[in-house]
């Protein structure tokens, strides 16, 4: 890199500061991931977050934009993983430079603004770059020729070379109908050392013409028949990539040689250190820690699903090239700080949430490092002796057993040139989860076959409602009649029971008329309108179309509205306290309590419960209405409603406003937040890698949850008999005086031990100049075990040592091995081998091992037959 070469943040600014200019808004980089598509894994480009504005149904207080878009492509349709490290231009993480027009300027000035940029800002050489125009957009090729003065043969037509009428790399399509139009692509010439042709030709895949900035022109909405309608409003969208633009600027070929990289290779190196900094897996680590720092900064932490799975995928991969390197201890996380002073102004959250990150990736990779070493050795073995192929079944044991993701079973093999059995591999994991299947079957009703119409809900306003039956089933089958005894569902035409969803358990209650009483034990739903209410008819019988009386358990449905609206306080509390990348992932409301399931790498402090709690009950006090709006769902969107539970959300939503909070929710809820009564969180708990769960109560919950601390503290009181205000205090002076009395009898024990050493050291027998001892301890535990046996190793030099003890039914085992000795005798063996005889096991490491046993009266044997064992080693 020269000397006047700019910088990735100089570049980064230029861009910016060259589009306001020109009158565009300024907009930060969206998340990795989007928050308004659901088709997308992560963001992959710098239009996902204006996609609804080109749908028309969003409009934005600006007609122009620009940005510097943090863009993933590493899980589904846009996977670059295993050409990351390998190739000049492959990344999972990369930067998107791109400008917007919503119906503003169009081909002309996006076109002349760019060469603008390019030649006469960033100083390009107008020689080495030419442009893609599609076939029949003569207007975008009378631009370049004419207007910006590209000569002829740099300006290439590019047709319909994917099958079919505008199948084209020169025209975009947001989907198979809808907005689409002609783009122009602006590539750089390399040079002719480098291999490769230009675009359209048949060298185009080389390296020597490289894309850098493609300008999209919706100018059409394509027609089921394959028609084209002109857009009323032309829109342009154009993306360039910010490492490809600075591999040119800073005089370099690869995007691995530019400033940002070569910091973060730089501290791969340091880390690992390798000092080879050409070696292909210093490009995987820097590549591989941006992405996955930026990840977690947008709420992604590792897991084995989803947008987690691919986050694992993309750390053990990390790692692994680290392990290559010979890295054998955890050093990834180490460079998020790099990532944060390389990228921290640009990205503020990344630099704001650096300790966060740092320690989630912290904890995964320890994780992974506790099986890699057994995992390679394992893969290193079977690829030896020329092995063409991997066999499936151990690609699918790497993965079940050491958590090597399929594609990083790949990567090594591929490095070895040998092929995975994948379709082995797939055999293996159906078959694995064919016996899941199998050992979690349980009994269920069988599904409910209903083809009338939805029921009419009314549960938000009313509690027992007139109704008339209009299904029935018994052993799930459809019935025209319930009679007492039976047990069965039934379905009504309108009904006041919530039917459960979105966390909130179904309502209970009584479906009554003159002559029949049905009681409801649970309200499930048959389809997402029609309510099944189960339970058991206890007095009469109900008949298809009978009018009954629907009443809901009005105590259990206020406790559950209580704790499912302080659960939305809750999640909101979190946020503030934890974090905004705090995201739900399950919840249960039922009149007991609530349990929250959310993204966290750490647990929650006692400090941060309290505040917490603070929040919330602030929010109780407050006493403020609760609203509900039904609107349709991009409505609901603009209010910045968050989808709390991650409901399936139809056309129509429930925009629900409680407290501060602003939700989508289709539950039941208090009228006013004082309707809570108390909140206290009760249980705090880690429940998956990176995920915590939080349980609390409300109302007579939180109250009967205080009440019973106070009994316990009564009793505790009463038993140290002293007054409750005392407690704490006393109970330090009586822990005090436990460990003051733990320590003398470990002093005896300790004393004991030694004086039994000095007389089994006579006991013990000469083999071959080998001393062996097989002895038991009386009224020894653990440690005086371990204390005897490295008194009796120090006194008897070279020696096989066997000490155990007895304590209840339990048996305690210790073999210990001098050094001298464990290449005839290995402790562990040994200790394994007389645990099975006592009815347990053991193990340990070729000097020391310890076991346990449930069968004490084998002991005897068990050390009798010691020598046996022993001697044939000796």
């Amino acid at each position: 890199m020269t000397q006047s070469a700019m910088s990735v943040a100089d570049i980064r600014k230029t861009f910016l500061d060259f589009f306001a200019s020109k009158g565009h808004t300024v907009v930060a980089s969206s998340p990795l991931v989007p928050g308004n598509d659901p088709t997308l894994m992560f963001t992959n480009s710098g239009m996902v977050q204006f996609k609804d504005v080109f749908l028309g149904t969003d409009k934005r207080s600006y007609v122009r934009a620009a940005s510097v878009q943090a863009c993933l492509r590493a899980g589904g349709k846009h996977n670059d993983l295993e050409n990351v490290g390998y190739t000049a231009r492959h990344h999972t993480f990369f930067e998107m430079l791109g400008n917007w027009s919503f119906g503003d300027y169009f081909k002309r000035d996006s076109l002349k603004w760019g060469w603008e940029l390019l030649t006469k800002v960033y100083g390009l050489p107008p020689e080495k770059l030419l442009a893609t125009v599609y076939i029949d957009d003569q207007e975008a090729y009378d631009i370049w020729h004419k207007e910006i003065g590209l000569p002829a043969d740099r300006i290439v037509r590019i047709g319909d070379n994917k099958g079919k009428k505008y199948a084209s790399d020169n025209f975009w399509m947001m989907a198979d109908t809808g907005p689409c139009g002609p783009c122009s692509e602006i590539f750089y010439d390399h040079g002719e050392h480098i291999p490769g042709g230009p675009p359209g030709s048949p060298g185009e895949d080389g390296d020597r013409f490289i894309e850098i900035w493609n300008h999209v022109f919706m100018q059409f909405d394509m027609q089921p028949d394959g028609s084209l309608v002109k857009l009323p409003a032309p829109c342009v969208d154009t993306g360039m990539g910010l490492e490809r633009l600075a591999a040119i600027l800073q005089h370099v070929h690869s995007n691995y040689e530019i400033d940002i990289f070569q910091g973060l290779i730089g501290a791969a190196a340091r880390e690992t250190g390798c000092t080879d900094l050409d070696n292909k897996s210093l490009r995987v680590i820097a590549d591989h820690i941006r992405a996955t720092a930026f990840l977690v900064s947008d709420g992604v932490t590792p897991s084995n699903e989803g947008r987690g799975y691919v986050q694992r995928r993309i750390i053990r991969r990390a790692i692994r090239h680290g392990y290559k390197l010979g890295k054998k201890t955890p050093f990834f996380h180490k460079l998020v700080a790099d990532v944060a002073a390389l990228m921290g102004d640009a990205y503020p959250n990344v630099a704001a949430q650096k300790d966060r990150i740092t320690d989630v990736l912290r904890q995964e990779e320890e994780r992974f490092f506790e099986t890699l070493e057994n995992g390679m050795e394992i893969l290193d073995h079977a690829l030896q002796g020329g092995v063409k192929v991997l066999p499936g079944d151990v690609a699918f044991k790497l993965h079940d057993t050491f958590g090597f993701p399929l594609d990083l079973t790949n990567d090594v093999c591929r490095e070895n040139g040998v092929e995975v059995d994948e379709a082995g591999f797939q055999a293996a994991m159906e078959q694995q989860k064919a016996k899941g299947r199998a050992a979690g079957k349980f009994k269920m009703d069988k599904a409910l076959e209903y083809s009338g119409e939805g029921n009419d809900f009314v549960g938000y306003d009313h509690l027992t409602q007139e109704s008339k039956i209009v299904a029935l089933y018994a052993d799930g089958v459809s019935v025209n009649a319930l009679n007492a005894g039976q047990t069965g569902v039934v379905v009504l035409s309108t009904t006041p029971f919530y039917a459960e969803s979105g966390g909130q358990v179904g309502d209970q209650g009584s479906i009554f008329n003159d002559t029949a009483m049905f009681a409801v034990g649970d309200t499930q739903k048959i389809k997402s309108d029609v309510y099944a209410h189960h339970g058991a008819l206890s007095t009469g019988s109900l008949k298809l179309g009978d009018t009954v009386t629907a009443h809901v358990d009005a105590g259990l449905r206020a406790a559950s509205m209580r704790n499912h609206s302080a659960t939305h306080l809750m999640h909101k509390a979190l946020r503030e306290v934890l974090g905004t990348h705090v995201q739900q992932k399950g919840s249960l409301v039922n009149a007991e309590r609530t349990r929250f399931d959310f993204t966290h790498n750490a647990p929650v402090t006692d400090a941060q419960v309290r505040e917490i709690e603070a929040l919330v009950n602030a929010e109780v006090l407050n006493n403020a209405a609760t609203h509900a709006r039904l609107m349709d769902i991009e409505s609901a969107k603009q209010t910045g409603a968050m989808m709390l539970f991650g409901e399936k959300y139809g056309e129509v939503v429930r925009v629900l406003d409680i407290g501060t909070t602003t939700e989508l929710c289709g539950g039941t809820h208090v009228q006013r937040t004082g309707d809570i009564g108390l909140f206290k969180v009760v249980a705090e708990s880690g429940v998956a890698s990176g995920v915590r769960r939080i349980e609390a109560v409300t109302g007579q919950g939180a109250l009967a949850y205080l009440q019973n601390l106070e009994d316990t503290v009564a009793h505790v009181a009463g038993a140290l008999k002293t007054p409750v205000v005392e407690v704490t205090e006393r109970v330090g002076t009586v822990l005090e005086h436990v460990k003051a009395l733990e320590k003398e009898v470990a002093a005896l024990k300790g004393k004991l031990a030694s004086a039994q050493g000095d007389e089994l050291v006579n006991q013990a027998l000469d083999i071959s100049g080998v001393k062996l001892l097989a002895a038991k301890l009386e009224g020894a535990d653990t440690k005086t075990l371990r204390d005897t046996m490295d008194k009796l190793k120090d006194k008897l030099k070279t020696a096989v040592i066997v000490l155990a003890a007895v304590e209840g039914d339990k048996v305690q085992l210790a073999v210990g091995v001098t050094t001298d000795t464990t290449g005839k005798v290995k402790a562990g063996e040994l200790v394994n081998y007389l645990a099975a005889q006592v009815g347990g096991k053991g193990g340990g490491k070729a000097d020391m091992a310890m076991a346990g046993g449930t069968e004490p009266a084998k002991l005897a044997a068990a050390l009798a037959s010691v020598q046996a064992w022993v001697t044939p080693k000796l």
